[in-house]
């Protein structure tokens, strides 16, 4: 696997980002959307991703809470990253380790989530 930063995209390369993040603090979730994308995400300050891409070239859904900005490509379908804050209020980016270039995200080991008794 590679190290950070890391590059990331949808599937056709419409949207692609660079990031430092910890893909070994992965996690997975069982929300209703987690669940059904199977994501994998990695956690990290928005200050530590920067979109290679015009924003205007993604598309947003919020749910729930509607707290959380996920972003993804409107050609594709694939959501690669989402936007978000902390407890503590800091802004941060989840990205999506399956958009990640050269990781296998089968070869870690993520914490579980119980997003869908929040």
């Amino acid at each position: 696997m590679t190290e950070a930063p890391y590059t990331g995209s949808c599937q056709c390369g419409g949207i692609r980002y660079e990031v430092d993040v910890d893909i070994n603090q992965s996690v997975t979730c069982n929300c209703s959307r987690c669940q059904r994308l199977g994501s994998v995400l990695a956690f990290t300050s928005r200050d530590k991703f920067t979109l290679l891409t015009p924003e205007a070239d993604t598309t947003e859904y919020l749910f729930n809470e509607r707290r959380i900005s996920h972003r993804f490509c409107p050609v594709c379908g694939i959501e690669p990253f989402a936007y978000g804050e902390m407890p503590d209020g800091a802004k941060m980016a989840a990205v999506n380790v399956n958009c990640l270039e050269g990781v296998d995200p089968r070869a870690l080991t993520p914490h579980h989530v119980d997003g869908a008794s929040s």
